[in-house]
């Protein structure tokens, strides 16, 4: 018979794992590190969902950042610069999206308008709309079905997404930190 782990149990199995390393020494930086591998993990496990679900509606790879693109652009129905998109996105990686326009593009699913003087723009086409309407209901069908199973799952979901945007902030603010105090590096000579 399977023993029920109760929280004094789980209490004494993590004191019993030193869960201590170069990142994580102090209570606070365990935690801490513990939630960034769980960040890490969920973006994998969220980029293999995207991939798998436009897979299961059109035959073509497309990683989860250029899904996420392609979704971005249809939300509002309504074109999108690569600046606004870099925005919506929390992204400064301008090539890599430019990158990811281009394939979009070439697979039929959004078209550029406009030009350098007037502005480009990117909108999803008919196609792009299909795909992208397809892809709604299989994750309708498929991920929401299954989160709306879990136990309290509103009230879970919106402290998640508090918490999340709360640590975006933060993230934010010290990378600008980061930045502002970088000091050249020496390079061992060789």
């Amino acid at each position: 018979m399977a023993r029920r782990r109760t929280k004094d149990t789980q209490e004494s199995a993590s004191d019993t794992f030193d869960r201590r390393w170069h990142l994580a020494e102090t209570s606070a930086e365990v935690d801490t590190t513990e939630l960034e591998f769980a960040i890490q993990r969920t973006f994998e496990s969220f980029g293999r969902w995207q991939s798998e679900c436009l897979a299961a509606v059109i035959d073509f790879a497309a990683s989860g950042p250029e899904n996420a693109l392609l979704h971005v652009i249809r939300m509002n129905d309504r074109p999108k610069s690569v600046k606004e998109l870099a925005r919506l996105m929390n992204r400064d990686d301008i090539p890599n999206i430019q990158y990811s326009l281009r394939k979009l593009i070439a697979g039929g699913f959004v078209e550029r308008s406009g030009s350098a003087r007037s502005g480009v723009t990117y909108s999803v086409t008919k196609l792009g709309h299909e795909v992208t309407e397809k892809y709604a209901d299989i994750r309708r069908a498929l991920l929401i079905a299954a989160v709306e199973s879990v136990p309290g799952y509103p009230e879970r979901m919106a402290e998640a997404t508090r918490t999340l945007n709360l640590l975006a902030g933060i993230y934010e603010e010290i990378s600008r930190a980061a930045a502002t105090h970088r000091r050249p590096q020496k390079r061992p000579q060789g």
